[in-house]
This record gives C-alpha cells, structure tokens and sequence, in this order.
C-alpha cells in the first residue's frame, strides 16, 4: 500500500496543487487569516463555541438598536472594548438562557407570539383595515433584513422563553418585612461627614531629588518614558453626507417626488372623532352587551351636548375615556375598517348608530373634519431637495458601500484602486493610540474601531487594507498602516523633566500619605478643633452635598458604636488623602403609608432581580459558560 503512494507521489502532489492553489487565487492568503480569525471561538457554552463573527454582528445590532433609541448618543462610546465585552457577556447568558430554557421545556404558544408581535409598532402597522396582519408585507419586512417569518417567529420564541425563565424566578421572590425595613433603614440613612484634604500639591515643595535619583528612577520606570507608538497610515472615508451633497434633482425629478409626499398627503383627508367602547370580546359577551349599548346610544342622542361626560362615565377605552373619548385626528387606514367606515359615513357633530368591532360596540361622534392646505411647489422646493438628497443618499450609499467593502478586500495592498473607483481621494496621517495627531486629519481615526483595526498586530505586520468599518453618522471607514514605529525607550536627558515631575509627584503623594495616617492617630486619641476640619456634611446614598463619591461610600460603609464619632482614612489617588470624621445623623422622618409600601414594592422588585442574576450564576456554572478571549 505504502509502494502505491511512494510510486506515484509526483502524481498525488500534482492533484494537491490543483486543489490548494486555485483556493488561493480565489480567496488569498488575506482570506484564509481572515476566515481563520472569523471563525476562531469567543466563548463557550454547554461545548457549543461562540465565534467572533457571531460577536461581531450581534455588537453591530446592539450598536444600531442603541443608536436609534438614543439618538444623541456618541457612537463611539458603544464601540469601545468595555460596550463589546458587555455584549458578548449577554450573548454567553442568552445562551445559557435559551439552552436552559429547552432543557424545562419551556413552550411559547402562538396566541403568545401573536401578542409579541404586534406590540412591535412596525408590524402592528401592517394590519389592514380589518384588523388583520398583511401577511405579504409582513413576509417583505422580513425578508429585506434576511430573514424568513418562520426564522423571525423562531427568534421572538426563543427571547420570549428566555425572558419567562427570569421572569418567574423574579415574580417568586418573597422578601420578609424585617428584611424590607432593613432595607430601607440602610439604603436612607443619613451620616454626618466632616473631613481633612491633604493634596500631594501641598507637599510638593519640600520634595528635592538629587539627580543620582532621578536616573534611578528613569532606568526602573523606562516604560514610563518612551516615544508614544506611532503608525502612519493611508486611509479612505465614505461618507452618506458627502454622498448627498453630490446629488441634485431634475426639475421633473423634484416634481414627482412633490407629488408623491407633499401634495398626496395633503389631500387625504382627516377625520376627529371621540367614541365610547363596551368592550365585549365574543359574541355571546356583544349579545348580552347589546340592551345596555342601545340604552346608552338612547341616552347620548338625547343629549348630545354630554357625549364627553358620558363618555368619562361609561367608556371602557383606557387610552382616550379620560379625554372625554377624543381619539384626536387620523385618516383613513388607522383604524379597524367598521370603525372607519362609519367615521368616514357620518357628517360634523352627527352620531353614529351603534358600531360593531372586534373589542365590542361603539357609539361615535364625529367632532370635526380638516383637509390639509397643499403647499405650492416653489415654497416647498428647499426642503425638497433636502429630503430628495436624504432619500437617494441612503440609496446611493448602501450601493457605494457594498462596493466600497469588496474593493478593499479584493485588492488588499492598497487603497488607491477603490479611491479611484469610487472617485474618493486616499488620505494620510499619523496616528498614536489615542488618536490622529498630524497629517490629514480626521475625527474618524480617534473611533475604538478604527483604533482598533489600526493597531492590530497582524494589520502593523503585513500593512494591509482593513476591511470596511462601520463608524456612527453612516460613515465607512477603510485603512491601511504604511509605516509602524514602536515605542522606545528614551534618553534620561530627552526627558529629565518628565521624570522629575513624575518622581515629586510621588514622594508628594507618599508624604501626604504619611502625614494623614499620622493625623488620623492623632485625632482617634484627641479630637482637634473645629479649624482642623471641613463644616459638616450630611450625606446619604441618595445625596451626597458635594462630597466625593468616595469618601461617601466609605462614610456609610463604617461601623459606628452608637453615637460616638468615627475616624477613617480614604486614599483618593493623585488628589491625595482624607481624613474623615464620620458620626450618626438624625434618622429619616418616618415614611407615609403609601410611600411605605411603595419602598417595599421597590426593593421587593430588586430582591426579585437579586434572585433572578442568582440563577444566572448558576446556569452560567451548569453549562460551563466561559469567555475566552483576554
């Protein structure tokens, strides 16, 4: 058998290299690090791996969830390493969650999922006027973010058993009144703080190295004074802005679309109409319903001057009864078809007969009747062309950016071809791990992706294109390191006062230090006069009147021995040392009843959560949930 390979071992080699080198024609030695690097386990639950592509894209979601729910928010704060840790954290417990959640067999019924579903405003907004889902709409939706309904439903099952699991250990806490009271007493008392500040910069004066000691400094500490890392860089930014500015409308481009979203919209016409709902959701309930809703239709035909106030008395519609049933303006398509075809039958202040819907019988007035005025073309025209410009520029960008992505890929050694291609211009600069700091400067290059993508180690060897970043604003960002310069040590003479600066700063800090330990002695065994101290502060968990954060948690942290004063010492880093005096404030006014109960429903609600992150430990231990990476 052996004889057979060594025979014909030029043949076998010649059939490996038709295999092995059209795989690296296709896809490059770039490709298989990348796909290596993709596919390498992030975390582990239960034996099943968690890759970094599974990270990346759930980050992705989070970031774009986050970012449209807060639209103000600096997007590079959900870039940074703490925000991915953060997610692929709650990725691991999903895990652990879902696979707990299979092993109780955990169901989700349909009627569950229906109701899921339509509490998300985007799919309630495709029922028809019937009240039923447009199902092809809704399979539409679904399919341009890649997925299939039976996927989607698959989803919401599994968050919705997860979210069931918490849920019922969270509702079964039970949390004693002796345990809630002290609690309570604990979480509002109150302490009175007053402190002595001794800061390094009070010390620094007395603080005379030698040389002999700087230089010894220096040479323990050379980490402490290299050159900063230095990577200078090429770079390509697609910007959705840019991208719009360069876009402008025909004349019969602009018209169009005035007609398609200005003057249209104008023209539909908008109905106020207030209502009073007895709800009944069968029909045996509308039967038995019916008598008292003629009664009632009696009662507001008589006087149809009380529709408010009988609608305030007789309304089982949470949403608008307290309005006196005023359901404001809408037009048609928002409501269930009965309901909107007698709004739309009845005429000003007219009322209605009795209406029939799937929540029960209607009684409506139609309050008023507004067509909105169309505005003329030429005074429209500005903020057309914006929100034209708006509209394409997504369009456009989505395509450049598809482009953009495969360009840098596909000719990863540099970034001129996609440049050209897409008519962008390749930008240079230096950039340190805090951010860009010469050259051609740009906002984007401080982002933690793009630091990240820039300092990698296999991007500093190889001098690569990175593959396209997603920054916040709609931006993508590509580059690639030209040149990498370590840090380096430096001469103490290049930089003497750096370490002098560095060396008092530390004997400051030492002797601030010393001198606060010997105070704190001193004042255990002898109180000192008012002078030596700050004026009083009371502080709590709830108010903390100024005082550093620190030094309040140490306050309520200490133990006192009924009413006599106690001494600590809280060491608040390069701002230097407190010396504390710390004594028991008058307790709270006791609570209202109302508030009382409240406060326990509160921490009734904590404890549950308590218990429910208890649970979580524990089935993170059952299925050997592990993180992997550093």
């Amino acid at each position: 058998m052996f004889d057979l390979f060594r025979n014909n071992m030029k043949v076998l080699m010649a059939l490996l290299m038709l295999l092995i080198i059209p795989s690296f024609i296709f896809f490059g030695v770039q490709g298989y690090t990348s796909l290596r690097e993709q596919a390498e386990p992030v975390a582990r639950v239960a034996g099943q791996r968690i890759t970094r592509t599974e990270w990346d894209a759930a980050h992705r979601r989070e970031v774009e969830r986050l970012a449209a729910t807060m639209p103000g928010l600096d997007r590079a704060l959900l870039e940074s390493e703490d925000s991915r840790r953060a997610t692929l954290q709650r990725l691991v417990d999903e895990r652990v969650l879902t696979q707990a959640a299979q092993d109780l067999r955990m169901v989700v019924t349909d009627r569950r999922l229906a109701a899921e579903l339509l509490r998300d405003p985007t799919i309630a907004s495709l029922r028809k006027p019937d009240g039923s889902l447009d199902t092809q709409r809704y399979q539409d939706l679904l399919r341009s973010q890649g997925l299939t309904a039976e996927q989607y439903e698959a989803l919401v099952r599994t968050d919705l058993a997860r979210r069931r699991l918490l849920q019922l250990v969270q509702d079964s806490a039970w949390l004693p009144t002796t345990s809630a009271q002290l609690a309570a007493a604990a979480w509002f008392e109150q302490r009175q703080v007053a402190l002595a500040l001794l800061r390094p910069a009070d010390f620094a004066a007395s603080v005379r190295p030698t040389e002999s000691e700087l230089r010894a400094h220096h040479a323990a500490h050379p980490d402490d004074f290299r050159t900063p890392e230095q990577a200078e860089v090429e770079y390509l930014l697609l910007d959705r802005d840019a991208v719009a500015q360069g876009l402008q409308p025909s004349e019969d481009e602009l018209r169009q679309y005035y007609e398609q979203n200005i003057a249209q919209a104008a023209r539909r016409e908008q109905r106020r109409a207030a209502h009073i709902l007895l709800q009944a959701d069968s029909a045996e309930a509308k039967a038995r319903l019916r008598p008292q809703a003629e009664k009632l239709l009696a009662e507001v035909r008589a006087q149809p001057q009380r529709f408010a106030e009988l609608a305030r008395q007789h309304s089982q519609d949470p949403g608008s009864a307290s309005q006196g049933g005023d359901l404001g303006w809408f037009g048609r398509g928002a409501m269930v078809k009965p309901f909107e075809e007698a709004v739309f039958a009845l005429t000003k202040g007219q009322i209605s007969d009795l209406v029939e819907t799937e929540f029960g019988w209607h009684i409506i007035q139609l309050l008023d009747v507004r067509q909105e005025p169309v505005e003329r073309f030429e005074q429209a025209r500005p903020r057309l062309v914006e929100q034209w410009r708006a509209q394409q520029a997504a369009r456009r960008f989505a395509e450049l950016a598809e482009r953009f992505g495969n360009l840098v890929y596909e000719q990863p050694d540099s970034l001129q071809p996609a440049a050209e291609a897409l008519g962008l211009k390749v930008r240079r600069a230096t950039v340190q791990r805090q951010g860009a700091v010469a050259g051609d400067v740009d906002p984007a290059l401080a982002e933690p992706a793009a630091l990240r993508a820039i300092f990698d180690e296999e991007a500093l060897k190889r001098k690569l294109n990175s593959r396209a970043i997603e920054l916040r604003g709609n931006r993508l960002l590509a580059v690639r390191v030209a040149q990498h310069r370590p840090a380096e040590p430096q001469p103490f003479e290049a930089v003497a006062d750096q370490v002098r600066a560095a060396v008092v700063a530390e004997r400051a800090l030492q002797a601030a230090r010393a001198e606060a330990q010997q105070r704190l002695e001193q004042w255990r065994r002898q109180p000192p006069a008012a002078s030596a101290l700050r004026a009083p502060v009371v502080v709590s968990r709830q108010a903390a009147h100024g005082v550093d954060a620190r030094v309040v948690r140490a306050a309520l942290s200490l133990r006192l021995d009924g009413d006599a004063p106690a001494w600590t010492m809280v060491d608040l880093g390069s701002e230097g040392v407190a010396v504390v005096r710390v004594q028991r404030a008058a307790a709270r006014e006791a609570p209202k009843p109302e508030q009382a109960q409240a406060e326990r429903r509160e921490l009734a609600r904590l404890w549950g959560e308590g218990e429910a992150r208890g649970l979580l430990q524990a089935l993170r231990q059952r299925y050997r949930a592990e993180i992997l990476v550093k």
